[in-house]
C-alpha cells in the first residue's frame, strides 16, 4: 500500500480497530476482522513494563506483506522519551503506515510527522487539543482527526456517557476538519463491548454530529458499525432521486426545493452507501432514518 493509497484508505475508512501492541497473536485476527483500519496500540493498551516488547512486535509486523486494512500505529506521547523512542524505531521501518498521535497538539503532530516521516491521524482528547483543533487539522500530512471522548471527559470532570456534554468538542473537530478540507472526523469508541444497541446509538449520534467513522475496541463491533453507517434504504432512494433531478440550479424533488447544498448532502449519502464494500448485512435492530428538508 503506497502513501497515496494509504491516504485514500484512511479518508474513506469507517472503522478503526485497536489491537494491543504487546499481543502479536491478535495482529492477524485484527487484520482479518473486516475493519477498514487497524490501529496497533503502543499507548494506553500496553502496560509500562511491556512498552519495549510492544514496539518490537509492531515494528516487525509492519514489515509483513500488507493486506486490505490500512495500518496505523498509536504511539506514546511524542513529548515523552517513550514516544520519541517509538518514533525513532518506526522511522526506519520500510512500510506504508500512519501514526496516531495521542493527546494531539500542533507541536506534537509536527514532531511526529518530522521524525516518523509518515501521515498523521491526530487524536484530539485534551482541552488544549480541542481549542487548537483548527491548527491541528491544518498541519501538514494530517489526513483525518479522531476524537478521544474518554480522556477529554476525565480531564474536564464530565461523564462521557452524557454525550451532549461533549457536543461542543465534537463540533470543534467537525468544523476544523471541514475548514482544512479533511474528511469527516472519527468518533471515539463505544466501551460497552457487547452492547450492540448502545453501539448503534453511538453511530447514529456520531453521524448527527458530523462524524463518519468510529474507533473500535473489539472485532465484533465492526459489522455493527459498518451496517449502522450505511444509509437507510429510504434515505438512499431520496438521495438518488435528488441526484437524478434535472439541472444544476434549483429543482423540486418530492415537493421540496433542491439546491447545491442539498445535492452535496445527497451525494455524500450515495458515497456512504458505496463505501459498504464488505457487503455487511444490516443488524437485526432498527436502523434510524434521517429526516430530509
Amino acid at each position: 500500500m503506497n502513501t497515496q493509497k494509504l491516504r485514500t484508505g484512511l479518508a474513506a475508512a469507517r472503522s478503526f480497530l485497536f489491537v494491543p501492541g504487546d499481543r502479536p497473536g491478535r495482529f492477524v485476527r485484527a487484520e482479518e476482522s473486516g475493519a477498514d483500519v487497524v490501529v496497533f496500540d503502543l499507548e494506553d493498551a500496553v502496560g509500562s513494563s511491556s512498552k519495549e516488547d510492544a514496539l518490537a512486535h509492531v515494528a516487525a509486523h509492519l514489515q509483513e506483506p500488507e493486506g486490505l486494512p490500512a495500518r496505523i500505529v498509536r504511539i506514546n506521547d511524542p513529548g515523552t522519551a517513550r514516544g520519541l523512542d517509538d518514533l525513532a524505531a518506526l522511522a526506519v521501518v520500510e512500510a506504508s503506515f500512519g501514526v496516531m498521535v495521542p493527546k494531539a497538539t500542533p507541536e506534537s503532530v509536527s514532531r511526529a510527522r518530522d521524525l516518523a516521516r509518515c501521515v498523521v491521524v491526530p487524536l484530539i482528547e485534551t482541552a488544549e487539543g480541542v481549542l487548537a483543533a483548527a491548527d491541528v487539522a491544518a498541519s501538514a500530512d494530517v489526513v483525518r482527526l479522531a476524537f478521544g471522548a474518554q480522556d477529554l471527559a476525565a480531564q474536564l470532570g464530565l461523564d462521557p456517557e452524557q454525550r451532549e456534554r461533549l457536543g461542543p468538542a465534537r463540533f470543534a473537530l467537525t468544523a476544523a476538519s471541514a475548514a482544512a478540507g479533511l474528511p469527516r472526523p472519527v468518533d471515539g469508541p463505544c466501551v460497552r463491548l457487547r452492547d450492540h444497541i448502545c453501539l448503534q446509538t453511538d453511530v447514529v449520534s456520531a453521524l448527527a454530529d458530523g462524524f463518519s467513522a468510529l474507533l473500535c475496541l473489539h472485532p465484533d463491533q465492526i459489522p455493527v458499525v459498518h451496517a449502522s453507517l450505511a444509509p437507510a434504504p429510504a434515505d438512499l432512494a431520496w438521495a438518488r432521486r435528488v441526484l437524478e433531478a434535472d439541472g444544476d440550479g434549483v429543482a423540486v424533488v418530492d415537493g421540496t426545493m433542491v439546491d447545491a447544498p442539498i445535492r452535496r448532502r445527497a451525494a455524500e449519502l450515495v458515497a456512504r452507501a458505496g463505501s459498504n464494500l464488505s457487503g455487511d448485512a444490516a443488524p437485526t435492530f432498527h436502523r434510524a432514518q434521517v429526516s430530509h428538508p
